[in-house]
């Protein structure tokens, strides 16, 4: 019998449209464009699991659909593919990374490929390819070429950066120097998370608990000369250009929080003597607010000027370049011990709220500018350096931190802000007893008492920068982004280091020549880590080593770039991915960009995305791209969960406990309601049945079960692997049954029963068209070439509006519900209009495309049904000529009637009554009321 059969139809259209170029991409699209993008995967050694292809499902129906509409569309693959991950498996096994990379990438496209996803495979690009690379560093050249203009607030050449006259006085290399402190891309001395097992630097979101996220080995926070990008020169931009973004709400804060942008003041504490201060003081009149505080003062940046008065002690992070002087010898021992506690803690961890504060004196004070008075100096982890400047001013009576600092050290606490007259605990605030963090009316200010905090404020900042003491800054969280790794599996920096006759590197530098990339990876013996903060690349011989140009040796920069470089501009290389000579060609660049719709996980909603927008916009500002936005439309798919496990609690004499009364006990256990211990046992799920909002075992429904679906995991056990789903179900259904689970953004639960649901509709689709109850594959002897009735066209109709509009929408769940409610209506159907189920076909092809192929052509059409043109509903179609409704005598049904569907109720009345069956049922009955409600329903109050 002719059954619908996946594992023969499926992989014959995917060879028809690979040989066809069905999904080929114009390079210039005439009319209206979609880009349509998708965020490129790690090509791990896993493989897909069945959370990617919801995304890439989504993707896929929107692109297709596009194209039937007549779009001209955009919708390519590539792979992340530089990864720690890929080295370190090159360290365990000695296999180059390139060769694990492009088994893995062979493996990932085979699956893709599996799913009949139509992207354009011409245009598939890995970051590995040499060809792509070439361009990664062709852009970091961009960025080392470039410097941030603040008053014009763009990127310009670094040709057209002005020095000053003082800096030229001093020669050739000052000049050097002073323009390489100006790069977009330059080297400083920066604190980072050094794991010398892995032997290379990890970002902050690569260290869990003082451990590295891969591998789980001890990491240590060092300084290092590294790479940074500047990307804090672009912070307003970045924020400013979120308004202009169709991206979730939820997705903009993340960035704008991680922006951080604050406006308060810059203020400088006078470390020195007592008697010394009115001094200085008089000096900074004179000389004004310094760029840099210099030696004698610490510099603090606060949202609070206005609590200055309360400011009882300072706290400088374990990393502040002035500590060493700020420790007295008697300190030295204690302070030193300190900062090595802390250099094995991330950032993460220093700042966490709920973490006891610890700190030691340095034995040094400063002295605070608007009352004169010293006070102690501390140095505390909770402290960043790579925030604000460093260092703080504490004031323990209006900040918590602050006050449990300054409560277990037995400082100071002096409230400097009013509560309200009817705050809870008012006298302990006022007492220094407990924090008051919110805003008020000023007190132990002196002549600013009285005045509200915004007033004070001003009035505080103004008279400072007056004094030379400090000035209204505005500050932001964001940091410049370190940008280099000592690993092997990266891509190269295109630096060269002048080095002198000793071999010594001077301190200049040059790009390599554009005409040069890429520069490729040296071949190296072994990929193992020194252990020490030294790249790999710097094993490589001398012939890779030691560049000579016009009789000036160079050594190669070692370090490699992060893996987030790669995939900063990916999509601009899609447009134009076999140009040898440019990024990407201006006219193609103008004609796709920006992206329209770009999906994937809210995981990357702060870090890669600012990354792209950050790279995108410097070369917007140096006239390489069209656009100051890459993304305009962004969603993010939710997480599939693995399938819901059912778990039941027993008690010591293994008799069952109904989950309600399962408790945590003190010891961290689980307990019954009257103490008793319990232990959890899994329950199979045919063991289990529905009650209400939870499940209940069927052996003792009185018996409530834990049913919770588990992020996806290889250690929990359950990972689906879409490979055994396509074998047992088909593509066709895994995507249909992924975009079907719930609205695209929501979290749900896998469910293997799920999908096995789904293709039993392909089923009936296969079914509602073809005769499987013949030997031959002939078609339905009901369909007909004949118009569909009323009912049949207004089904139609409504079905292309609906799909039509929830495809646009991206509600997929609801479009595939009403397909399903097409294939019920038309299965009872004695006659099926061929034109109707070609129709519907179309509908139904980006969702199931093979099945739809397959289908199309045994209605005898010829090409492919991607090429079709989406089908329009007819309005008219949709207006019912007449509704059923029911007539009740005293409230109960007794027959129906046909009216139309906008009658009036005096109207439905009048048809009731003149209707032969109610005329019937009437006789010898008096009517003593008539009720109608329009569309719905006739009642009749009968008597006899």
């Amino acid at each position: 019998m002719p059954r619908y059969n996946p594992a023969d139809i499926e992989p014959r259209w995917q060879a028809y449209w690979e040989e066809n170029k069905t999904f080929a991409t114009p390079e210039n699209p005439g009319g209206k464009k979609r880009y349509v993008l998708d965020m490129f995967p790690y090509p791990s050694g896993d493989g897909l699991h069945v959370g990617h292809p919801e995304g890439y499902t989504a993707t896929d129906i929107v692109s297709r659909f596009a194209r039937m509409r007549g779009e001209s569309v955009l919708h390519p693959m590539g792979f992340d593919a530089f990864g720690l991950p890929a080295e370190e498996h090159a360290i365990k096994t000695g296999e180059h990374p390139r060769i694990q990379t492009q088994r893995n990438i062979d493996n990932f496209t085979r699956q893709l490929k599996m799913l009949g996803f139509s992207y354009d495979w011409d245009r598939v690009l890995a970051t590995t390819d040499e060809a792509y690379f070439r361009w990664t560093q062709w852009i970091f050249l961009v960025l080392f070429d470039t410097w941030f203009d603040a008053e014009q607030q763009v990127g310009r050449p670094i040709a057209e950066l002005p020095i000053p006259d003082s800096v030229r006085a001093e020669g050739p290399r000052a000049v050097d120097a002073y323009v390489d402190s100006r790069r977009l891309a330059y080297q400083d001395d920066a604190l980072v998370n050094w794991c010398p097992e892995l032997g290379t630097v990890l970002a902050n979101e690569e260290v869990v608990d003082g451990k590295s996220e891969v591998g789980g080995h001890p990491v240590k926070r060092i300084p290092l000369r590294q790479w940074m990008l500047r990307i804090t020169d672009y912070a307003e931009r970045l924020l400013e250009g979120l308004d202009d973004l169709e991206w979730p709400e939820g997705i903009k804060k993340l960035q704008s929080d991680w922006i951080g942008r604050s406006t308060g003041a810059e203020v400088d504490f006078f470390v020195g003597q007592e008697e010394q201060f009115e001094t200085w003081k008089s000096a900074r009149g004179e000389s004004g607010f310094p760029q840099r505080p210099g030696g004698d003062a610490l510099r603090v940046y606060t949202t609070r000027p206005d609590t200055l008065f309360g400011a009882t002690y300072m706290v400088v992070s374990p990393e502040h370049p002035m500590l060493p002087q700020l420790t007295a010898s008697d300190q030295a021992d204690a302070v030193t011990a300190y900062c090595e506690k802390a250099s094995f803690k991330s950032d993460r961890e220093r700042t966490e709220g709920d973490r006891e504060k610890t700190g030691v004196f340095t034995g040094s004070h400063a002295i605070n500018p608007v009352n004169g008075k010293p006070i102690p100096i501390w140095v505390a982890d909770y402290v960043l350096a790579g925030y604000g400047t460093g260092a703080i001013m504490a004031v323990p009576a209006h900040d918590e931190r602050d006050f449990e600092f300054a409560v277990k050290y037995d400082l100071p606490v002096i409230a400097v802000v009013e509560p309200p007259a009817d705050a809870e605990n008012r006298a302990e605030i006022l007492a220094g007893k407990a924090c008051f963090a919110a805003v008020g009316n000023a007190i132990n200010s002196g002549s600013l008492d009285g005045l509200d905090t915004a007033e004070v404020k001003t009035k505080i900042t103004a008279r400072l920068s007056g004094e030379g003491l400090g000035k209204q800054a505005v500050n932001y969280k964001l940091r410049d982004w370190l940008f280099s790794r000592q690993r092997f599996w990266g891509e190269p920096f295109p630096i060269l280091h002048e080095v002198d006759q000793d071999g010594r590197e001077t301190g200049r530098m040059r790009g390599v020549d554009p005409s040069e990339l890429p520069v490729r990876l040296p071949e190296l013996e072994d990929f193992k880590p020194h252990g020490r903060p030294e790249p790999p690349l710097a094993k490589a011989g001398e012939d890779w080593l030691y560049v000579t140009i016009d009789g000036q040796r160079y050594r190669r920069e070692t370090n490699t770039m992060p893996q987030w470089a790669g995939s900063c501009w990916y999509y601009l290389r899609y447009i134009d991915p076999h140009n040898d000579a440019r990024l990407v060609d201006p006219e193609k660049e103008s004609a796709w960009m920006p992206v329209d719709l770009y999906v994937g996980g809210a995981e990357h909603a702060v870090l890669h995305l600012l990354y792209s927008r950050f790279w995108h916009k410097v070369l917007y500002d140096r006239g390489h791209v069209s656009t100051p936005e890459p993304f305009r439309r962004l969603v993010n798919q939710g997480m599939i969960l693995g399938e819901v496990e059912f778990t039941a609690y027993f008690d010591p004499d293994d008799q069952p406990v109904s989950s309600q009364h399962v408790r945590k006990s003190p010891e961290g256990g689980r307990q019954s309601k009257d103490g008793r211990p319990v232990v959890a046992k899994p329950v199979a799920e045919d063991q289990v049945e529905k009650k209400g909002e939870g499940f209940v075992l069927k052996s003792d429904p009185s018996i409530r079960i834990d049913s919770r679906a588990h992020k996806m995991s290889k250690s929990r056990g359950n990972v689906v692997n879409p490979d055994v789903v396509v074998k047992e179900y088909g593509a066709d259904a895994l995507r249909l049954y992924e975009m079907f689970m719930g609205p695209l953004e929501a979290t749900k639960p896998w469910s293997m029963a799920g999908v096995g649901g789904v293709r039993s509709f392909l089923d009936r689709v296969w079914r509602m068209i073809v005769d499987d109850q013949c030997d031959d594959l002939v078609l339905q002897p009901g369909l007909s070439d004949a118009d569909g009735d009323e009912d049949q066209n207004r089904m139609l109709h409504a079905t292309i509006k609906k799909v039509t509009e929830d495809t646009e929408s991206m509600s997929f769940n609801t479009a595939i519900a009403r397909m399903m409610e097409f294939t019920n209506f038309f299965t009872r159907c004695e006659t099926r209009p061929v034109a109707a189920m070609k129709n519907f076909l179309i509908l139904l092809s980006p969702y199931a495309p093979h099945l739809c192929e397959e289908l199309w052509k045994i209605l005898g059409q010829q090409g492919s049904i991607a090429h079709q043109p989406w089908p329009s509903w007819d309005e008219a179609a949709l207006v019912q000529s007449s509704i059923e409704v029911p007539v009740q005598f005293n409230g109960k049904v007794k027959t129906k009637i046909h009216v139309s569907p906008d009658s009036k109720p005096d109207q439905m009345i009048e048809a009731a009554l003149a209707d032969d069956r109610v005329q019937e049922m009437l006789a010898g009955k008096n009517v003593v009321k008539k009720i109608a409600v329009p569309g719905r329903l006739v009642n009749l109050v009968v008597k006899p």
